[in-house]
């Protein structure tokens, strides 16, 4: 099988996507599209190329983190005139239950970095990439990744430097 992440397309089959979270599973296949269309967030997905169906995805949107949440050995390295710093949020990374353990998750998550930071370098200000875990075992996922979770909040931080550092 041949995988390719791309933007979501409408003619992608998704209905039967299983990660085994109904909260995600449920989200690419009733909600997505109207996110997308809304500019709430851009969905990429893990296709497989053989069949045109979905088995990954991930949304990136625009957000900003309070400026006292941000790492205290990061955070010397931006004005304190800023009450938030910008960032990219990455909303959701879920791979379906039938290509776990494959090395897939991976694969999408560093696409996922990778645009991340050539968006950040071009065409909008992005200090880092931030998840929020949606259980322990994501949030040791990340954490494998060198995400670090952010003072008083759920949320884990990779700053852009770090990123570019990774060469990707």
């Amino acid at each position: 099988m041949e995988y390719l992440t791309i933007p979501l397309e409408k003619s992608f089959d998704r209905k039967k996507f299983d990660c085994g979270k109904s909260s995600l599973d449920d989200y690419i296949k009733t909600q997505v599209s109207q996110d997308v269309k809304k500019k709430l967030s851009v969905c990429f997905v893990l296709l497989d190329t053989d069949q045109k169906t979905v088995v990954g995805y991930y949304t990136l949107s625009n957000g900003s983190i309070p400026y006292n949440n941000v790492p205290e050995n990061l955070r010397k390295k931006y004005p304190r005139s800023y009450d938030y710093i910008p960032v990219t949020l990455l909303g959701r990374l879920v791979l379906d239950k039938k290509v776990k353990g494959q090395g897939l998750g991976s694969q999408i998550l560093i696409d996922a970095l990778k645009r991340s930071l050539r968006v950040s370098e071009k065409d909008l200000g992005s200090v880092a990439v931030i998840v929020d875990p949606i259980d322990q075992e994501a949030e040791n996922y990340y954490a494998h990744f060198g995400f670090i979770k952010l003072p008083s909040s759920g949320k884990m931080f990779l700053d852009m430097k770090t990123i570019k550092k990774l060469g990707l």
